[in-house]
């Protein structure tokens, strides 16, 4: 429920102090999946992607590569480009392990300008900061 339910997908997504201000999944392949994101500043920054592959409870792959429906997605806007909108492909892997889940997380890229730029960016920090927030929202479920 916490990657598939957008009211979730808005509490923890994006690291703070930046905000998730809004969601949008179709959770099927070739569905939407889309969040707004939001500056410390105000700025709001749209990402839309397309699931690739859903499998219940272990595996969720979308890629922002690609709109809905496996349409080529349009090349940023000037500003999205400028905020560091990159192109990417991530495989979320759950599993079963001790008392808990086994939670792995992969980004690929399809250049290694872009995965060192999103690195830069604080990709890992981010994206682990963000799994604290997921946890976090877990435990108070």
């Amino acid at each position: 429920m916490a990657w598939t339910t957008p009211e979730h997908v808005k509490k923890w997504f994006t690291p703070s102090p930046w905000t998730t201000v809004d969601c949008e999944i179709d959770l099927r392949p070739g569905g939407i999946f889309r969040t707004v994101m939001r500056s410390p500043q105000g700025q709001e920054f749209p990402n839309v992607g397309c699931y690739l592959e859903v499998i219940a409870n272990e595996k969720l792959v979308w890629t922002n590569a690609l709109a809905p429906g496996y349409r080529p997605s349009n090349p940023p806007s000037a500003e999205v480009a400028e905020c560091g909108l990159i192109v990417f492909t991530a495989v979320i892997s759950l599993e079963p392990h001790a008392n808990g889940t086994r939670y792995t997380a992969l980004a690929m890229h399809g250049e290694e300008g872009a995965r060192r730029k999103h690195e830069e960016m604080g990709f890992h920090e981010g994206w682990g900061k963000a799994l604290d927030q997921l946890v976090a929202m877990v435990k108070k479920m």
